[in-house]
């Protein structure tokens, strides 16, 4: 038996982001009428749900989970579901049955121009974005109601600190206290124990990595040579696994290498960039060094942890990457830029359709003027100032979110109806 009225909003969550920010949107939401109902699988989802009464957790198989899925919405009422990430099974799972079902999925993601604003979509995000099937010129004559002057991009990640210790604090729930979830298999391959430990690894070496980062990148600056660059991400990453023809970072690097070996003018350098949270569970660098080895470039390849990515923007040729949404900054600047897999960006007009090897020989530069009407319908659409981690992101984040999720139009429709609130201009406030 259905437990809801018919007109009442009921809302389910599944995973989402690392700390309180899913709990602070569950009781914002219950404030604006709705029921709000969260379903946990570990004891890490259970600590940043505070309302225990409206709690619920899952102990079965992942097998079992679809049908549990579809139990739990018949039995609660649910119109809608609320998750992070669209493509780990669980979710994957619960938004083929909610389809089904005719519920309105609502998607957070990272933000595609992060770090000061997040990803909100209806559907599916990255490359399962209504983006993916969107023209510029389609977006262009949606921003015929639009009047936002873009903001400039910004140049670090907001809350990377509190990015890295809740994924380090959720993870020790799930290594010591997840005994009444036995059945709980996590998305990615990595042990959860082994996890926890590169979490805190992380965290402990920050200091430390901040250095080797900054003496990497002095020693490119003041070096004197042009220089391409090679944007990685994380190997686990849901837009990596999910939307790239690569198996493995190895295997991209190797690629690269090989492309900028054969086509590269032999003065120019390759500038390889980790990912800001990369704990280094694949050795990297030392998988750089031999496969540049290999090819006689050893002292053309250089590898930077992390970081400000503008530091090294500013005076490259050219980016490369598989659909990192750093990809957003290279083409903000009006720099080449190549990807290898799906990207929410990759329009003809300004991402290079170029063999790679001809790319670092002369890669064609991007369609400044597409890319700014793209990059403004995004900010008036999907992007929404704010961040999961840290307390100030999170108040700025849902004073706008709630009303998105709230209408009946997605950010998309919103823009071309008209009816889209409007946006305020950001404030850094990280």
């Amino acid at each position: 038996m259905r437990s809801a009225k018919p007109d009442l909003r009921v809302f389910l969550f599944l995973q989402g982001p690392h700390g309180p920010f899913f709990g602070a949107l569950g009781r914002m939401l219950r404030a604006a009428g709705c029921m709000v109902w969260r379903v946990g699988f570990n004891a890490g989802d259970a600590a940043f749900w505070r309302d225990r009464s409206t709690y619920i957790p899952y102990r079965g198989t992942p097998e079992d989970w679809p049908s549990a899925f579809s139990r739990t919405v018949a039995e609660k009422g649910v119109t809608d579901i609320v998750l992070y990430g669209d493509t780990r099974p669980v979710h994957a799972a619960a938004v083929e049955r909610a389809r089904a079902l005719g519920l309105r999925v609502h998607v957070f993601e990272e933000g595609y121009m992060r770090p000061y604003w997040v990803t909100y979509e209806r559907g599916g995000s990255n490359g399962n974005s209504r983006l993916m099937e969107m023209g510029v010129s389609e977006m262009q004559a949606a921003l015929a109601l639009s009047d936002l002057e873009a903001p400039l991009p910004p140049a670090h990640w907001g809350d990377m600190r509190q990015h890295v210790f809740y994924g380090a604090f959720y993870h020790w729930f799930v290594m010591f206290a997840n005994r009444g979830y036995r059945n709980f298999r996590a998305h990615r391959a990595v042990p959860v124990a082994r996890e926890f430990q590169l979490y805190l690894k992380r965290l402990l070496l920050m200091p430390l990595h901040a250095l080797d980062r900054r003496l990497a990148t002095r020693r490119i600056r003041d070096g004197g040579f042009p220089y391409h660059l090679a944007l990685l991400q994380l190997e686990h990453d849901s837009s990596f696994q999910a939307h790239s023809p690569f198996a493995t970072l190895t295997e991209f690097l190797e690629e690269i290498v090989e492309g900028f070996a054969a086509g590269a003018p032999r003065h120019h350098h390759l500038v390889v960039k980790a990912h800001p949270l990369e704990t280094d569970r694949v050795p990297l660098k030392r998988e750089l060094a031999r496969l540049a080895a290999a090819k006689g470039i050893g002292d053309r390849v250089h590898y930077v942890r992390g970081g400000k990515l503008a530091e090294l923007l500013n005076e490259a040729r050219s980016a490369v990457t598989v659909n990192s949404t750093a990809g957003q900054q290279v083409l903000w600047r009006g720099i080449p830029l190549k990807v290898f897999g799906r990207a929410v960006y990759d329009k003809p007009e300004f991402v290079s359709e170029q063999p790679l090897r001809d790319f670092f020989a002369a890669a064609a530069r991007p369609d400044a003027r597409a890319y700014k009407d793209y990059r403004r319908f995004l900010l008036e659409t999907s992007q929404v100032p704010g961040g999961f981690y840290s307390a100030s992101g999170r108040r700025q984040l849902l004073r706008l979110v709630v009303d998105m999720i709230l209408s009946d139009d997605d950010p998309y429709d919103a823009l071309k109806s008209g009816t889209a609130a409007p946006r305020q201009q950001l404030r850094l406030v990280q």
